[in-house]
């Protein structure tokens, strides 16, 4: 039975935002139309933007994004989508506005609408590396049969605006060289987190970096490693796939234990 929203055998709008600096967009652009193209109903409208978004509660969303912020109308948009019982579900980046400082990279303050609307703010991550991502604290249908599993990815550190149910979760601390808060005590780091606001939710899932030749124009113009992170791991394409069923108002249907 599809919920609210998706009835059986209709169309189903979905919105799908990626952009920004620092990533290779084109694949994960790609990888996200592949998955949402295998629900033939998913009717997806694609932009770089949150401008283009109207705000209909109906319509699921879905952002990759860095250093995209949204005008304050857009902003304000997000905000009511949301509390009007919209889904969203964020993907790596979308919480990313940054500054380059002569001490390092700095992320934003948890604050105004369209960080305190996801219900975080990125600061840091360590190099590049493996790390072990856990089921937990929250039991929840998106996460039931994962069991522990290791990817190679950006972990990322932030802080937050409200409280948020950590879904899964990761343990850190030690540096985080080039950025500001370049040192983290050891502790838990939300990967996967639901946050509800209003009569909606934002479902928002870290991992995911993406990486070509030519997504550093900030640093070279030829970038020498292509990096693919967690879309390597099956698990991570298996709780992918289930966050995309749930923006899509879809019943959490557990597959394959990973």
């Amino acid at each position: 039975m599809v919920e609210d929203g998706a009835p059986a055998g209709g169309r189903r709008e979905v919105r799908l935002v990626v952009g920004g600096m620092a990533h290779d967009f084109d694949f994960v652009r790609m990888e996200l139309l592949r998955a949402l193209g295998e629900d033939e109903r998913n009717r997806v409208a694609v932009s770089s933007t949150f401008e283009e978004f109207g705000g209909d509660p109906q319509t699921a969303l879905v952002s990759y994004t860095c250093n995209v912020e949204p005008s304050p109308e857009a902003a304000l948009r997000l905000r009511s989508f949301v509390e009007n019982g919209g889904r969203w579900l964020a993907l790596h980046a979308t919480n990313s506005l940054l500054e380059w400082r002569d001490e390092g990279v700095a992320g934003r303050p948890a604050s105004g609408d369209f960080l305190e609307t996801l219900g975080s703010s990125f600061q840091a991550h360590p190099p590049i590396g493996p790390y072990e991502v856990r089921p937990g604290p929250v039991a929840d249908p998106l996460t039931a049969g994962i069991a522990p599993f290791t990817i190679e990815d950006e972990l990322y550190l932030s802080d937050y605006a409200d409280e948020v149910e950590v879904l899964l979760h990761a343990r850190f601390g030690g540096a985080a060289p080039g950025f500001v808060r370049d040192r983290w005590p050891q502790g838990e780091q939300a990967v996967l987190y639901r946050r509800s606001l209003g009569s909606g939710e934002v479902l928002y899932f870290t991992p995911g970096h993406a990486r070509g030749h030519y997504d550093a124009p900030h640093r070279t113009p030829f970038y020498p490693h292509v990096e693919r992170g967690a879309w390597q791991e099956p698990a991570f394409r298996e709780v992918l796939k289930r966050c995309l069923g749930w923006v899509c108002r879809e019943p959490v249907i557990e597959g394959e234990k990973a």
